[in-house]
């Protein structure tokens, strides 16, 4: 059976940063199409009735256990009752209620008769290897084939109810031009033929630049606003690197930016201009045409894009800006800055995916300065007001700060200004083409 293993993830709300990187690791693997609510329910919807409907669907589950969250009475009496009340209808046997231990803690006593697995930090890639085997055997029980490519996992995936009208331009796994040989589509997460890695950002609103309050923030990141991006669009994971870049330099017969570039491959490109950067995109659509879904094409992103990618989280009851991709605490273990004391780029997703946004992109903040589209202009941020005209002149934003700069300039809101295009790296979107944003 060619379909992938469908994992609900029942855990404590306290526990989500854990929980939402665990999410990320499982959503990696083709096989598998984990559950979690702040992903998959939609505004209006009736928790309880949807929950119950996953944990249904589910062909294993995942109990996520925390000092938290074995306390936390309501959380033992909704999800986990319904979850514990799903297992006791399986057969004897069955490999599917799997506790997972975030932090050293007593499973609560109707869990005690299954084996659990550490996911403990410091330790946690031990503990995905381990809840990997079992997933798998469970797959196997199942006849799901985990060495397959799995089909598009939005025919499974939960939709918005029927009456909602959600301001989505592009669904691209309804558009033809998907299936092209050596592209792979999972409901978040598009692969290109040449291994570059795009992750589903949809369509609505969020909150664009800092509050008033924020003292790390710059005057130009005020106010705080909200911005409808009316479209689905996909942020490349990683910004290009070297040798990405490289293809393009052989390909115009130019000098790679970068001298040491060879000892640096996966390390992410510097020292080019927004020109080049435009350049590359325009040259890697002619590479690749017909790999992305009809309607999109390969660009910068525009400065909400950017933002959106990299610091929004996404919830049921609105979301929430974060000063950094990981949350509103700056932690220097989870990006290149100076702080880090590096003095150097570093390869790209070195600190995934600890410090990847709740989209999983990765190195969003630090590493390297990032050119976006859009003009500096002030807020609120307004596509009418000629920002994204790509013909006029004056200072382009760049964001996510630089190895060599600190915690102030990687933060999510921040904007980089033209003089500092010498640092200047890049990622790419599968957008809508300018012209019909």
């Amino acid at each position: 059976m060619n379909r992938p293993l469908r994992v609900f993830l029942c855990h404590s709300s306290n526990d989500k940063p854990a929980v939402r990187e665990l999410y990320q690791k499982l959503r990696a693997e083709a096989w598998i199409q984990p559950w979690l609510d702040e992903e998959e329910l939609y505004p209006g919807q009736d928790w309880n009735m949807e929950i119950e409907k996953a944990v249904e669907d589910a062909d294993a589950i995942i109990v996520c256990l925390s000092q938290g969250s074995i306390t936390k009475e309501g959380y033992v009496q909704r999800e986990l009752r319904i979850v514990l009340d799903y297992a006791d209808y399986k057969p004897e046997g069955t490999l599917y209620l799997m506790p997972v231990r975030l932090e050293a803690c007593e499973p609560p006593r109707r869990l005690r008769p299954w084996q659990y697995a550490d996911y403990f930090e410091g330790q946690r890639e031990r503990g995905l290897q381990r809840l990997l085997v079992s997933l798998q055997r469970r797959a196997a029980s199942l006849g799901l084939n985990v060495d397959a490519p799995a089909p598009p996992k939005d025919n499974q995936a939960k939709k918005p109810p029927a009456e909602e009208k959600k301001p989505v331009v592009v669904k691209p796994t309804s558009l033809p031009g998907v299936a092209a040989k050596n592209v792979t589509l999972a409901s978040n997460k598009l692969t290109l033929s040449n291994r570059m890695e795009l992750m589903r950002v949809s369509a609505g609103k969020f909150l664009m630049g800092s509050k008033n309050d924020n003292i790390l923030a710059f005057s130009d990141e005020k106010p705080q606003h909200t911005v409808d991006i009316a479209y689905d669009y996909w942020a490349a994971r990683h910004p290009v690197t070297n040798e990405l870049y490289a293809a393009y330099i052989s390909s115009k017969g130019g000098k790679h930016p970068v001298d040491d570039w060879e000892k640096k491959k996966g390390h992410p490109v510097l020292y080019v201009d927004r020109a080049d950067a435009m350049a590359y995109c325009g040259w890697l659509n002619d590479l690749l045409k017909g790999e992305l879904p009809s309607g999109l094409v390969l660009r910068l992103p525009t400065e909400a894009e950017w933002e959106k990618a990299a610091c929004w989280l996404p919830s049921p009851r609105g979301g929430e800006a974060l000063d950094y991709p990981w949350g509103n605490t700056f932690d220097k273990n989870k990006c290149n800055t100076s702080e880090g004391g590096k003095g150097a780029t570093t390869p790209v997703g070195l600190y995934s995916p600890q410090g990847d946004s709740p989209y999983g992109c990765a190195d969003m903040a630090g590493n390297v300065w990032e050119w976006t589209h859009s003009l500096k202009k002030a807020y609120p941020y307004q596509v009418v007001d000629g920002r994204e005209d790509e013909k006029a002149s004056g200072a382009r934003v760049l964001r996510g700060g630089s190895f060599y700069l600190d915690e102030r300039l990687a933060r999510g809101a921040c904007r980089g200004g033209r003089i500092l295009y010498y640092r200047g790296g890049f990622r790419v979107v599968a957008g809508v083409p300018f012209r019909s944003i």
